[in-house]
């Protein structure tokens, strides 16, 4: 099977000159001498690591097209024509706009959202930085929980440190923080994740006591990967920065002749890394009780697509401590921070490591132990996945972490907002048709202004963007849960899936479409 090819992709702006090309390296099939591009191995030649990462580092948003054996596709949705759940069944009154898309999670206050998504982990990288007042506003007046990721206050410029090296104030996060609550009315949450340098820094400590944070959010693995979530920073001077504040940064900018070499535009960006973590139960369990100690009302915890013994681990452990939230994020989402190949090449695919998942939390709850409750990630974007994975994880699944599906609108509306002022040419004609002014173009405006009254003026219009996104997924899962006669997201059960392939059934468990309530259409027919 020839999942893709290697060696050229858009991603890395690279491309094979042959159109043979031999399936398992990605090499053309006639590799000339005097070849002038542009695949992998020709930039790579000369631009050696800057091929690790999708370009322009930054300012794209990126995912594998990888295309595994086994996905969420390969599940198809059964519709009803019998029965409803959570309301009365007849025409009247089991109609799709009065499915309550509303769900809930944590072990003892519960935190409500209006749909079952949240964002993924938006942290230290740029496109996050620059956009996040269009994400944030957009996620509080959706309704939905908001993750900001990790390594925000290491890479603040305007950070103040004491002299043990802990954070005394950091001007970034404190703004992320107050951005998503000013227009927070109740539903969802922002969640601050930590990883190995937070902690050394002392961000638990300060976003609880100082900015009245109340969810933390553990993290397993760096950017869900197992080396991921890097920026890159095109000063010296500042590469020299991150280094002196404790974080790997590469080439080593201290180093004399990476310095030349940066002189002479050779070397033109430096990478920052985070360190890796290392798991055991003790210290997990030391980090929950330290955050809970220090005023979290919440713990959470991200886990990226490492094989069943971590996921189990993950769960095991989840369930000792009473975490709020588990998220399992599976390969090969992405928002294009990881390494390329890594992103496209590691971990266990979503589909196969929810499945697991699954298996995992049933033992422990046949057990009678307690079961964290779950969200499942990894390359979701529509109404469907959403309904597909709570039905896959029910009844422990309770929502879905999108990324780049719920970034995009943000940066769309954005760019709507510049053409809107003339700027890079004026509005393209792909927005145009719909209006000429922000009321005409965005079909929520007036619903908004509705609801927030001349308020909505001061709503960057990425934030209009991500509410009118989040207003069909909201509307498409009513739809398909009407369809399934479930007028409440806890009322979705795993039979309300059919496996489309054989292959898809052995891995998930859930009845291969021929099978799919045989032996109650067998009854029908014999009765």
């Amino acid at each position: 099977m020839n999942l893709h090819r290697p060696n050229s992709n858009e991603a890395l702006q690279t491309k094979n000159r042959s159109r043979s090309v031999a399936p398992q390296s990605g090499i053309c099939a006639r590799c000339i001498d005097g070849c002038k591009g542009n695949c992998d191995l020709f930039v790579s030649s000369f631009r050696g690591r800057e091929l690790l990462y999708p370009s322009p580092f930054g300012s794209v948003t990126a995912g594998t097209d990888k295309d595994y054996p086994v996905d969420y596709s390969h599940l198809n949705i059964m519709g009803y024509a019998i029965g409803a759940a959570g309301i009365e069944a007849d025409p009247d009154h089991a109609v799709f706009p009065r499915v309550n898309t509303e769900t809930w999670y944590g072990a003892t206050e519960k935190i409500k959202m209006k749909i079952p998504m949240f964002t993924g982990a938006l942290g230290s990288t740029e496109i996050a930085r620059k956009n996040w007042g269009h994400f944030a506003v957009g996620a509080a007046i959706s309704g939905i929980s908001l993750v900001c990721g990790e390594n925000v206050c290491g890479i603040d410029p305007q950070l103040e440190i004491d002299k043990h090296g802990k954070v005394v104030e950091s001007p970034d996060m404190r703004r992320r923080v107050e951005e998503y609550r000013r227009y927070h009315t109740g539903y969802g949450d922002i969640m601050v994740q930590i990883n190995v340098e937070d902690t050394r820094l002392g961000v638990g400590e300060y976003v609880i006591e100082k900015l009245g944070v109340e969810t933390i959010e553990l993290k397993w693995g760096q950017g869900a990967k197992s080396i991921g979530g890097e920026i890159k920073v095109d000063s010296l001077d500042r590469a020299m920065e991150l280094a002196r504040r404790g974080y790997i940064v590469t080439p080593d900018p201290d180093r004399p002749s990476n310095q030349i070499a940066y002189r002479d535009g050779s070397i033109k960006e430096f990478e920052r890394h985070s360190r890796v973590g290392f798991l055991d139960q003790e210290g997990f369990m030391r980090d929950v009780d330290r955050m809970r100690q220090l005023g979290a009302k919440r713990v959470t915890l991200k886990t990226g697509a490492y094989p069943m013994r971590e996921l189990a681990m993950a769960i095991r452990w989840s369930s000792d401590a009473r975490i709020d939230l588990l998220t399992i994020d599976g390969a090969p989402g992405g928002t294009g921070m990881s390494p390329w190949r890594m992103m496209s090449e590691w971990g266990v695919p979503s589909i196969y490591l929810h499945a697991m998942a699954y298996e995992l939390c049933l033992r422990l709850a046949q057990k009678g132990a307690f079961v964290p409750d779950i969200a499942f990630a990894g390359g979701f974007s529509s109404e469907d996945h959403i309904f597909k994975a709570l039905a896959l994880g029910a009844p422990f699944c309770k929502a879905v972490c999108m990324g780049r599906a719920l970034m995009i609108p943000g940066m769309v509306g954005k760019n709507i907002e510049r053409w809107l002022k003339g700027e890079d040419g004026g509005l393209p004609s792909t927005v145009s048709k719909y209006g000429a002014s922000k009321e005409e173009i965005f079909v929520t405006y007036e619903k908004l202004r509705s609801q927030y009254g001349d308020e909505v003026e001061n709503f960057p219009l990425g934030a209009v963007g991500v509410y009118s996104t989040s207003e069909k997924l909201r509307v498409g899962l009513q739809q398909l849960m009407a369809g399934s006669r479930k007028w409440r997201t806890h009322l979705i059960t795993r039979q309300e899936l059919a496996s489309l392939t054989e292959e898809c059934a052995k891995i998930t468990a859930i009845p291969y479409i021929m099978d799919a309530y045989r032996e109650e259409a067998l009854a029908v027919i014999d009765a």
